[in-house]
């Protein structure tokens, strides 16, 4: 039984997958999409362009990262990345705020800086030149698309995501992943990150030199090295690392959400949020929304009276209580990036 992993080693959420399928005792093999020869089948049974595409067993083809690990959990429940209960919702939330927010951190790094983007372009064309120069030509648009196409916008992110380091370095001196010796999805989604931009692309692999716990996790977390600890029971905590980290992103990360939510409700294209004391303009986009979706959905069905009290709390301790406070099953889960 094998499952087939579509997608780029350039590619975030291809990297935070397989970081995944490394954690599961399942037999994958890694093809790159572009070049495959089967891209239209891939892009017509899975529903989106975006990358990557999961082929399991049963001929599937899935495309959004975030509900194939799910599906996964619930195959292999002993190696669960998204834990039960008020840990699972926790869990989550860390995870959306590096899906839908630090990531525009990874886009900033690859297309800002000309030695970086050049060799990026080329990286995903997977030498094809006439790909690779609609590639660099797309870079400036996603940068402006995700809030860092001024140069301030682009200095906050860079400090932003230098503190997020300094953070992960210190908290891996102490435990093994970033919320205990058990991994979860939040820790594909960090070293997704890490594995495909800022490992491998030219600018912030630099920056990086000075992050060696950091960078000697993300070796030890990679192909063909990671497993599930199974010798000992999960374990999961509120770190140091998780409790820093919500308190200086999540002022940014809510009002990104809220202001994509609302600009998607008035049929806006663009919307402006305060970040970092500046005003910052973005593209609206549904998939942001539909992951807004998906932990209202957590919140309302997947938790008890008393752990949806816990998971209420820990939203209230920081101001995320609004973000979430929608009723469940309220948007499609559409335009799927993941």
């Amino acid at each position: 039984m094998t499952y087939l992993l579509y997608g780029s080693p350039q590619s975030l959420f291809t990297r935070k997958l397989q970081t995944a399928l490394e954690f599961y005792p399942l037999h994958y093999r890694f093809r790159q999409k572009r070049g495959s020869g089967i891209e239209e089948q891939l892009e017509l049974r899975s529903g989106t362009h975006q990358m990557p595409v999961l082929q399991t067993p049963e001929n599937w083809l899935l495309a959004d990262t975030t509900p194939i690990i799910a599906l996964l959990d619930a195959r292999y429940p002993a190696f669960r990345l998204f834990p039960r209960g008020v840990d699972g919702f926790l869990v989550h939330l860390l995870e959306d705020i590096f899906d839908e927010w630090i990531s525009r951190v990874m886009v900033h790094y690859r297309w800002r800086y000309p030695d970086t983007a050049g060799p990026a372009a080329e990286q995903l064309a997977n030498g094809d030149p006439e790909m690779a120069a609609r590639i660099r030509a797309w870079g400036p648009r996603a940068c402006r698309a995700t809030g860092t196409e001024t140069a301030e916008a682009g200095a906050d992110a860079e400090r932003e995501y230098e503190f997020i380091l300094q953070l992960m370095e210190s908290q891996l001196q102490e435990t093994r992943y970033l919320l205990g010796p058990t991994p979860t999805a939040l820790d594909c989604a960090a070293l997704g990150g890490l594995h495909a931009h800022m490992l491998n692309d030219h600018d912030p692999a630099v920056l990086m030199r000075s992050y060696k716990v950091v960078s000697q996790w993300a070796a030890d977390n990679q192909q063909d090295a990671a497993k599930f600890p199974v010798d000992e029971a999960p374990q999961y905590e509120a770190t140091t690392f998780a409790r820093q980290f919500l308190e200086r992103v999540a002022p940014a990360y809510k009002a990104f959400l809220l202001g994509n939510k609302v600009a998607l409700a008035q049929g806006d294209k663009s919307f402006l949020a305060t970040i970092y004391g500046h005003e910052v303009s973005f593209l609206a986009r549904n998939y942001p929304e539909n992951a807004r979706q998906m932990l209202v959905d957590r919140l309302h069905y997947q938790l008890d009276d008393s752990e949806r009290q816990q998971a209420i709390g820990l939203l209230d301790e920081f101001d995320l209580a609004e973000c979430f406070a929608g009723a469940p099953g309220d948007t499609a889960l559409t335009d799927s990036q993941h």
